[in-house]
């Protein structure tokens, strides 16, 4: 396999609230209005992100209570709706949200996407996730989540049914030929019929298909499924990972996956998540990063901690190493990859809960780095170098500090190095990746213009 290196970086903010380690919001800079229930505070995010021409803004998502309540900023707007809202105020950085499988039908989640994608010109992606965690099923009525396999066979069929939705329009199905009285062809308007497994879905879209043709399609999910799924359907991947071989492994894989299935490697753009901590100099970077985990509460970094290893709190002293005794992660119906990554860093590192806690504090398992503009844009260029990255997902310790400290100080010197561009090349978020528009399915030869069927769409 040969990957094609094209020398730009692709770079996304993730965004979210006063910023991804939990103590941001107790900073002095974080106002009140630093969460992700205020639009305003978000659209000036989006608006920071697109004047440093990153590729494309990213909305986390769960449908339940996100987190604990008593440790950071919780509750979120409709990630969906907080696109449509930022679209009217910015103009080309592509716009990402997350939105779940387990607890969506293909229908209305495919013409959702399909309308922000019209909305903003083109700009539309979509994180897919299969939703871990009883407490959301709960909310569903659901006594538990569907097991990890279900899941994520539930997340291919739902994939396939988007796409058939997305594409039950061609491209020219509009031909509002008024002297005919043809508005739209119906021949090239086609119902995807699907019963399968887990859907039943049988008309067309009631939205034409899109400028993008489909959203972008974004995975983060790491397991064995979550690979299979994105060699299959991801054309960007968000993953985690601490070590420079485990993310060569990753990338390594997940390229060889998507060749078996007979997509070119360079269809999947893999970008590591990194939380920067940046500061003039290195001692003042890492002094920022000690305020920050000082304002941890280690109670609620506990419980929190507990849960995710399927744990009481009690189990887990702070000063003591994680037990010896914890679940494989066949045993983990929840965040698998998640999971591994959190005990094989506490492993690795001989680390007490407490230390693992300050340690997931910054970005809950993605990479932490504290240092100067130079020191931080040197950590992304090996990564990239070394093909373990085809980009990043920007994850800001604080927000908006983070986010326009790596915009003014980082982007500059990549822009140096020749690894990012000085403006955006394209007007989609499929041009800004350097990813091709997918063609319709059903597109074949076709009837001349004068040849339309008598029954037309909105006739």
């Amino acid at each position: 396999m040969t990957n094609h290196r094209p020398g730009k970086l692709n770079l996304n903010a993730f965004l979210m609230s006063s910023g991804h380690h939990e103590a941001s919001w107790r900073l002095p800079e974080s106002g009140p209005d630093a969460t992700g229930h205020d639009i305003a505070h978000l659209r000036r995010l989006a608006q920071i992100a697109e004047a440093g021409r990153l590729d494309s803004i990213f909305f986390a998502d769960s449908p339940g209570l996100f987190g604990d309540v008593g440790r950071r900023p919780a509750g979120t707007l409709d990630p969906l709706i907080v696109l449509t809202a930022i679209a009217a105020v910015t103009e080309r950085i592509g716009l990402i949200a997350t939105a779940s499988t387990t607890y969506n039908s293909p229908y209305n989640l495919a013409r959702r996407f399909a309308s922000i994608d019209h909305v903003s010109a083109g700009r539309a992606g979509w994180n897919v996730v299969t939703t871990a965690g009883p407490d959301v099923a709960r909310n569903f009525g659901l006594d538990d989540q569907p097991a990890h396999a279900v899941r994520y066979e539930r997340a291919a069929e739902f994939l396939d049914v988007a796409v058939k939705l997305w594409d039950s329009w061609e491209d020219d199905a509009i031909v509002a030929d008024k002297a005919s009285g043809v508005w739209a062809d119906a021949a090239k308007v086609h119902p995807p019929q699907h019963v399968g497994q887990h859907f039943s879905v049988a008309g067309a879209l009631n939205v034409p298909r899109s400028p993008q043709g489909r959203p972008l399609i974004v995975q983060a999910g790491s397991s064995e499924d979550g690979r299979g799924l994105a060699a299959r359907y991801a054309e960007a991947v968000f993953t985690a990972h601490q070590t420079l071989a485990d993310a060569q492994v990753f990338y390594r894989d997940l390229k060889a996956r998507a060749v078996a299935v007979g997509r070119d490697a360079d269809s999947v753009r893999i970008l590591p998540g990194i939380v920067p901590v940046i500061g003039a100099t290195a001692a003042e970077a890492q002094e920022k990063e000690r305020e920050l985990d000082e304002l941890i509460q280690p109670e609620y970094a506990q419980r929190q901690l507990a849960r995710t290893l399927r744990l009481d709190p009690e189990d887990l002293p702070l000063d003591r190493e994680l037990p010896d005794d914890l679940p494989d992660e066949d045993q983990i119906e929840g965040a698998k990859s998640r999971y591994t990554l959190i005990v094989e860093l506490a492993r690795r590192e001989r680390l007490t809960v407490r230390q693992l806690i300050g340690r997931l504090g910054g970005g809950r398992g993605h990479r932490t780095f504290a240092g100067t503009p130079e020191q931080v844009a040197d950590a992304l260029q090996e990564w990239y170098d070394a093909e373990a990255a085809d980009g990043f997902n920007i994850m800001p310790a604080a927000l908006p500090s983070g986010l326009e400290q790596f915009t003014t100080h980082v982007l500059p010197i990549l822009r140096d190095r020749g690894l990012f561009r000085h403006d955006y090349e394209g007007t989609t978020l499929r041009d800004h990746y350097g990813l091709a528009r997918p063609a319709n399915q059903y597109t074949t030869a076709r009837h001349t213009p004068a040849e339309y069927t008598t029954t037309a769409v909105g006739a």
